[in-house]
């Protein structure tokens, strides 16, 4: 889809881009939500050295890796099966693809949240690239092609 079909397609669908507020919103939501699943998930394991912290440190280190599998996985599932996440439908904004308007494919999703890791990696910089690009693109859009916008 040319960006011109795409602007036309806006204009016939009276679809807006997501305000930045409500991605962060959407963001905090996401996090607490893979945050809740870590905890329940390795529930045992955490609670069993709750008092210990050199041990949690330890644990936490081990399971960093377990971490950003689950929020690839999650970020992958619902960006291509429902064009949002949890946090993104609760605030009422989705992702499309600028190629056809639609949800992204798997590997556009999988890239958006490959993207989206590493943004939070390097302090969030991708996500603030948002602020000056006019299409509000964060690097996880820019890389996989995508909008954020209101539902």
């Amino acid at each position: 889809m040319t960006e011109e079909e795409l602007v036309e397609k806006f204009k016939s669908e009276n679809i807006t881009l997501s305000p930045l507020y409500k991605r962060v919103i959407a963001h905090m939501i996401d996090e607490f939500i893979v945050a809740c699943f870590v905890f329940f998930a390795f529930y045992d394991i955490l609670g069993a050295n709750a008092q210990n912290s050199e041990a949690l440190s330890v644990i936490i280190e081990y399971l960093a890796p377990y971490i950003v599998l689950m929020k690839i996985i999650y970020q992958t599932f619902f960006v291509r099966f429902y064009g949002a996440t949890v946090g993104k439908i609760a605030v009422k904004i989705r992702v499309i693809s600028t190629i056809d308007g639609q949800n992204p494919n798997v590997f556009l999703s999988l890239v958006r949240a490959n993207m989206r890791i590493l943004s939070e990696a390097v302090f969030f910089i991708g996500f603030l690239w948002a602020l000056k690009n006019f299409k509000k693109q964060t690097w996880e859009d820019i890389g996989a092609k995508t909008l954020v916008v209101n539902a």
